[in-house]
């Protein structure tokens, strides 16, 4: 086997194969796979979007590469944004959703300097050899599949409040749907001189000065000086030990990764199985450390060890223990997290989560797992660029306490989080999802899947899943029915779903099985998900 990969569409996930299949490693195949998101998954990603990386190398060597949104802001004097534009999203019939958009919404974009620094640093392929298949997508068009065609039609009305986004999306008036084909031709203009030049335009060239001017007319922040000064970060994985794994995930100041860190540390000092109730009550704890605290405390240095120091989560697994209707542990004194309110607007109601992830294990060992996001997309496409700007300014998720808060230049806080369970120093699952605040549920269960049941990718994937926010449980399909009505009988308001939806996320996760080899993956059926292993 040469390698596997998993993607949140085929033409995506077709890319990364055929890197894999000519001999290029992990980083090589998810670089290829983001660049064709750009087309095939428009408008979840883009250009406009930033995102995370997290490579483990053949070499045993990990780093988590951050390139998501920044603030803007940079070189204005009392800067007052315009209002942001509010569209109510209809999910469904009772299932409506604010999304903030417009040019004040807009923040400095992160994929292409992330995507071009990942290569150089630890890929074995040269950037043009990667953008020329996307290029030609873009110009030729990608047929709009059943996933694409509901996400165009939920998000419409955004596409339907600037003219350049409708001229993309509902050209001559009528919103594109399945069979129909998705062009973007200033995108594939763009992908080639990408792979000609690298990123230099998009932040210090004619691309970042139109958009700069652009945002700027119509009242947003996004400047020139934000594009010029912005830089891929590195930052250290947080890390936790689960079950003789050591997971990596996303750290601070993303807050994701920390609280899947945090549900593993306290799983860990519970006992088996981890039914649903156990599960439940864990990510309730978790959705109860994301206070104003936590959030202010995510800036700061060393918070990350505070937060996952062994007495903490000593204290927290006693207090969940309790509320299980077990013994406490000798010594120890509950009470760390009950009572405490959740931060303002970190109940996830409806979300849908503008977001794709990718997953890569090749034959040498190494692994890339990348979430990117444009947010709900903003409207705001750039003439002449190629470039839908994000709209992570205005995303109610990732700014709880308001909006236009953060300095420019910071780092605008996600829930996404690739992550990453190595055995014996070696990957046996890497993964990550889509889902907005479903994003921490569903990747640890399908970690757990993994790990504690023994499950193949595919099927970790498509397993059924719960969600938390306060106490109430959403639960799919499948989920055992005596733990349900154990949580009911605790007090639990239970809602079971008639199927599998997008509301539970969307996972992409590749596996090894330690004993036999054996490559697996799962693309999330929940959004048209697809994985290959390359032979």
């Amino acid at each position: 086997m040469r390698g596997v990969v998993a993607a949140g569409h085929p033409v995506t996930a077709r890319a990364g194969a055929e890197v894999l299949r000519d001999g290029g490693n992990a980083v090589d195949a998810a670089v290829a796979c983001v660049l064709m998101s750009w087309v095939a998954e428009s408008p979840l990603t883009g250009p406009g979007a930033g995102g995370f990386m997290l490579v483990h190398t053949a070499g045993g060597e990990d780093h988590l590469l951050d390139f998501f949104v920044a603030a803007p802001g940079r070189g204005l004097h009392n800067p007052e944004p315009a209002a942001l534009t509010p569209i109510d999203i209809h999910f469904s019939e009772d299932a409506v959703q604010r999304f903030n958009v417009g040019p004040s919404s807009c923040g400095a974009y992160g994929n292409p300097l992330g995507l071009s620094q990942a290569l150089e640093r630890f890929g074995s392929v040269a950037l043009g050899e990667l953008t020329a298949g996307p290029a030609q997508a873009a110009r030729e068009g990608v047929e709009v599949v059943p996933m694409q065609a509901l996400l165009f039609e939920i998000l419409a009305p955004i596409f339907r409040s600037t003219p350049e986004c409708a001229e993309l999306y509902a050209p001559g008036g009528e919103l594109l749907g399945e069979g129909d084909r998705f062009r973007m031709p200033e995108l594939g203009d763009l992908l080639e001189r990408l792979g000609a030049e690298g990123p230099g335009f998009l932040y210090a060239g004619d691309v970042a000065q139109a958009c700069g001017e652009w945002v700027l007319e119509r009242g947003g922040l996004l400047t020139r000086e934000d594009l010029a000064a912005y830089e891929v970060v590195e930052r250290e994985p947080a890390s936790v030990t689960y079950q003789g794994r050591q997971v990596l995930t996303n750290p601070p100041p993303s807050s994701g990764g920390i609280l899947i860190a945090d549900a593993l540390g306290i799983l860990e000092r519970l006992e088996r199985p981890h039914g649903p109730h156990v599960i439940a009550e864990v990510i309730a704890s978790t959705n109860r450390a994301r206070d104003e605290e936590f959030l202010a405390g995510l800036g700061q240095e060393g918070y990350l060890e505070r937060f996952l120091r062994k007495d903490a989560l000593d204290h927290v697994a006693t207090e969940v223990r309790s509320r299980l209707g077990k013994p406490e542990a000798p010594g120890s004194a509950g009470g760390a997290r009950l009572g405490k309110p959740e931060a303002p607007g970190s109940a996830g109601g409806a979300r849908l989560g503008n977001t794709t992830h990718i997953s890569v294990l090749d034959a040498d060992g190494g692994c890339a797992t990348v979430t990117c996001s444009n947010g709900s997309c903003s409207g705001v496409v750039v003439p002449g660029t190629g470039m839908h700007l994000n709209n992570m300014l205005g995303e109610q998720d990732l700014n709880p306490l308001g909006y236009h808060r953060h300095e420019p230049g910071a780092r605008v806080p996600s829930m996404m989080a690739p992550t990453v369970a190595l055995r014996g120093g070696r990957p046996e699952v890497a993964l990550g999802s889509a889902g907005s605040n479903r994003i921490r549920s569903a990747i640890l269960q399908t970690l757990l899947a993994v790990v504690d049941n023994g499950l193949p990718a595919e099927d970790a994937v498509a397993r059924p899943r719960i969600h938390v926010e306060r106490r109430e449980v959403e639960a799919e399909p499948g989920v055992d029915e005596a733990a349900l009505s154990q949580l009911e009988q605790g007090g639990w308001a239970v809602r079971r779903w008639a199927e599998q939806n997008l509301f539970f996320g969307g996972v992409q996760a590749v596996a090894r099985n330690p004993q036999t080899g054996e490559l697996s993956g799962g693309g999330d059926p929940r959004r048209g998900g697809f994985a290959e292993v390359v032979r």
